[in-house]
Parts: structure tokens; sequence; C-alpha cells
């Protein structure tokens, strides 16, 4: 039978069944406690995969507020995103990196963006948009120092940087960056760091030699902002970080650095009720009730982006006391045993926060589930409302 306490409304937004908060002062403060460990370097905002999950444009435009001139995004239509939604060029620069061939090379000229270049192809493209806009570029050519991911094999390099010094010279770009991405700069002492700091090296040198200056050079990601200054260059790319999870949880938590999480996600428990032991639970009954207990339904699953890996082993916290998901995560809803317990319908789940009310963090989200922080964040979706607090007033952005 259902439990007939009368349901009370949680510490969510009346009416919702789930909801993301983004502590905008967090993000603050986790810039500030980055800013004093880089030194002189300048902090690029990673906001690409909409800001880790905490919703690009308003993390954008906080961290703009709060004097990062510098914002990062994986795809040129990400970038387009923030520049359409009033992220003007005189507020911040905005790099984006992964580009495919035929991409939008002509509206990110005209949106005034930086555009990373990885090869001969991708310059060829963007310079047919400069002639056909009359608009010159502004370039940073990307090397692959080691993580064989994108950007320019050393054998090729020599080439490239050839071809972007023709192209700076006859007006049509600029190359105003030089940079790379860490392989292992959250595995302390692995020979792969000092390899790649040291193709860095070379790659810098052999551009400059071909007559190129730029005003950045950057290969310093979070892990490497925490634990490398040798890497912070002229500009560090602050990502997981700056959400206040730590990219490096075997070497220190998030306070360990300074560093708050920004995300607290919760939810409304929908159900609450009485079963015999020997009862299943979801999909396949891979739980059944050990004896006589209380169910409780969160109404979030994979649809909502909790990970269905989380299925028999997800923490959240119901009523102070810590629960696992009971069997399997389904689209859009979870079972807890909550034995015997009978919280009021309603109540507040606690699916992972900051773990100052002793709730589950992402990173024990990600332990859970054999992932790591990052993923559990930024899979959350969009039918989850993001309700932001703690920001700086609108109006210092115009």
């Amino acid at each position: 039978m259902t439990t007939a306490k009368t349901p009370v409304m949680a510490g969510l937004t009346e009416g919702v069944r789930a909801e993301a908060t983004i502590d905008l002062a967090a993000l603050r403060g986790n810039l500030d406690a980055l800013r004093e460990r880089i030194g002189g370097a300048t902090v690029m905002a990673a906001v690409k995969a909409d800001a880790y999950g905490h919703g690009a444009l308003r993390c954008a435009r906080e961290a703009v507020a709060a004097g990062v001139g510098w914002l990062g995004t994986a795809t040129p239509e990400e970038a387009l995103a923030l520049r359409a939604g009033g992220v003007g060029p005189e507020q911040a620069r905005i790099l984006c990196w992964l580009w495919t061939p035929g991409g939008p090379w002509r509206e990110a000229l005209f949106a005034d963006l930086d555009i990373s270049i990885s090869g001969e192809w991708a310059l060829t493209e963007l310079l047919a948009a400069v002639r056909a806009t009359g608009i010159p570029a502004r370039v940073h050519l990307k090397a692959d120092t080691g993580l064989g991911r994108n950007g320019c094999q050393p054998h090729d390099w020599p080439e490239l940087v050839a071809a972007a010094r023709r192209a700076e010279l006859d007006g049509l770009l600029t190359v105003v960056g030089v940079w790379s991405h860490f392989a292992a700069a959250d595995e302390p002492g692995h020979p792969s760091i000092q390899a790649q700091l040291d193709a860095f090296r070379l790659a810098l040198a052999s551009a400059e030699a071909a007559g190129l200056r730029p005003e950045v050079r950057h290969l310093a990601n979070s892990p490497a902002a925490l634990l490398l200054p040798q890497s912070h260059f002229d500009m560090v790319r602050t990502g997981l970080a700056m959400y206040g999870l730590s990219p490096v949880p075997e070497v220190g938590s998030p306070s360990d650095f300074g560093l708050r999480p920004v995300m607290s996600l919760t939810a409304r428990l929908a159900l609450v009720k009485h079963v015999p032991g020997g009862h299943g639970v979801s999909y396949g009954h891979h739980y059944t009730t050990p004896g006589p207990t209380t169910l409780g339904l969160v109404p979030v699953g994979y649809g909502d982006g909790i990970p269905r890996h989380a299925s028999g082993i997800g923490p959240v916290q119901v009523d102070g006391k810590w629960r696992t998901v009971a069997g399997r995560v389904a689209m859009d809803q979870f079972v807890v045993d909550l034995g015997g317990d009978t919280p009021p319908i309603g109540d507040e789940v606690l699916v992972f926060g900051s773990g100052d009310r002793g709730e589950p963090t992402a990173e024990d989200w990600g332990r859970a589930c054999g992932t790591i922080s990052y993923e559990i964040v930024t899979r959350i979706g969009s039918r989850v409302p993001r309700r932001y607090v703690g920001g700086l007033d609108e109006g210092l952005l115009g």
C-alpha cells in the first residue's frame, strides 16, 4: 500500500520533479582559486558540451562578468551559439577547435571567433572563406604533441607553419596562438608529460623560426593547471576544475585545491510504498526485496542522464540516509529500497552535490559507475531544468 503521509515541498523549485542547481558564486570562487595557482597566465574558461552540463551561456556570461576574457568551445556551433546569446566580441574571445570539412567558416569569421587549425585541409577551407568574406582570420595552430587525437603531426608541422605564415604575410590571417593538449596530465609522473612538454617547445620554436609570433601559447588543461606549473605558458584552459570537481581525485579532493562543486542534482520522491519480501524491482527483477520493506520512486532515469550503469550501485541520499539504486535504472525513473522508512512523498532526494550535507558527490557516482565525474555532470540532460543561484548582476554584461 502507499503511505498516507502528507506530501511536502522540498528545497526544489515548486512543481518540478527534478532540478540541477548551478551555484554561480562557487564557479567564480573556483576561477579565483585557479587564478591563484596559475600566476601570470591567462584563464580560458572551457564551456564546451553545454559547460560540462552546467549551461554554456549562463556559465560563459558569469565567467565573463568575473573577468575572464577567453572562452573555449569544441565545435564552431557551440561558439556561434554563445555569440547569438549575447557574448559579444568586446566581452570575450571564443576559440573553437573541432572542425570538419564544409564547416561554418564564413559564419565563424562574421562572428569574430578564434579558429583552431590542425591541418592544411582546414587552412585551405578557411582561406577560401577569408577571400569570400574579406575578413582576416585569427588562427591558433594546434600541434599533436603526443595525444594522437586532434592536432598536426610533427612531420607535417613545418609545412602547416609555412603555409600559415605565407597567408599571414598576405594579410589573410594572423596566427594568434599555438597550442596542444596533454594525454596524461592527470597522472603525475607519467612519461608522456615531459615528452609532450618537449614536443610543444619544439613546435613553438619551429613556428617562431618561420616568423610567427603567437599572442598565446597554451598547453595546460585543468589537471595541468593544478599540478604542472611548467606547462602554464601564456594561457591555461580550465574545464572541470572551473566547475569545482577534481580532475585528479587520486591526488586531492576539490576542497584540497580550494574548489567547490557547482552542480547539485536533486529530485522529488514520486511514490513511497510498502512491499512484501521477495518482490521484484524494475526491469528484469535484478533486485528482489530481502524482506518486507518500503520502496521509493525517484523520477529521473537514463533519459535525464542518470547512467544505466548505476543500476544496483548508484548512491543517493533520502531522508538523511544514503540509499542505493535498487534494480535497473529505467529511462525515466529508478527505485531505492528505503528499508522500511516512510519519508513523505515529495521529499527531497539528493542525487549528488557538494557533499556538504553528507550527500553523494559526482565523484562518488563516477567511482560507483566505473567512469569519471566529467561524464556524470556532462550527461545530465535538457529534460532536467537548471536553476541558477549566486550570479552576478546581468547588467554587468550590458
